[in-house]
């Protein structure tokens, strides 16, 4: 990314899907944005994720960059490569490189809604962003991490609330 470009560092999680969205259709290079207060989850999804064959972009902050049409992430390069695993201390992986983002996810305590309305993340802070669907999960639901997988395929065909 251009140094020249507006960056944003924002409380999140992110991850490239990889191997991880494949079953639904998802483009690999796919990037997602775990959002959410501390302790709300986000790394440990992202783990979850992992596990599944996605690519630590980053955790617990985000740079977001505009490129092009898209939002990419990417890590701080203090933490680049580092997931905190509650229980087991910082993990040190093989960070995925800048993303794109073609989804956010706001986790949520209780009960996602059976059929969600229409929304968005806007990255503030970058002029003339476009706006990234947006879904409501709960972090630690057994499904979270193939809901996310997905949505991320559907919001790649830009299908995801049509």
């Amino acid at each position: 990314m251009s140094s020249l470009a507006p960056i944003i560092n924002i409380h999140a999680t992110a991850v490239r899907l990889g191997a991880a969205g494949k079953p639904f259709g998802a483009p690999e290079a796919a990037g997602v944005l775990l959002l959410g207060p501390s302790g709300s989850g986000k790394s440990d999804l992202a783990l979850r994720l992992i596990a599944c064959g996605a690519q630590l972009i980053s955790d617990d902050r985000t740079l977001l960059s505009l490129k092009g049409d898209a939002i990419y992430a990417q890590a701080p390069e203090t933490i680049a490569g580092l997931l905190e695993a509650r229980g087991v201390g910082i993990l040190k992986l093989d960070p995925a490189p800048p993303t794109a983002i073609v989804l956010a996810v706001r986790l949520i305590a209780g009960t996602p809604e059976r059929m969600p309305e229409e929304a968005v993340f806007r990255a503030e802070g970058l002029a003339n962003a476009p706006a990234i669907a947006l879904i409501a999960l709960p972090a630690f639901e057994a499904a979270t991490p193939a809901k996310i997988a997905a949505a991320a395929a559907a919001a790649a065909r830009k299908s995801l609330f049509s």
